[in-house]
């Protein structure tokens, strides 16, 4: 299932009518406080995963390994 961009899900004038009622709900002072918090909550949100994978010993971070394939075993009969 491929969604695609906004634009190919809403259209434009979805696309339109969501700013709309965003910048109605929430206030045009409101919308740059609201995208720094997701920010700083991402941001916060990314550093949480950084130390918990430093914390977890059985963690293993991925390294460029080219695994070739192999014939599978013959049998003699």
């Amino acid at each position: 299932m491929h969604l695609g961009l906004p634009s190919e899900i809403f259209g434009v004038d979805g696309i339109i009518i969501l700013v709309v009622v965003v910048l109605v709900l929430f206030g045009s002072t409101q919308i740059p406080k609201l995208a720094r918090s997701l920010g700083s909550a991402q941001k916060e949100f990314k550093k949480g995963l950084d130390e918990g994978s430093k914390d977890d010993p059985t963690t293993v971070k991925a390294q460029n390994v080219v695994v070739e394939p192999t014939a599978p075993p013959t049998t003699k009969e």
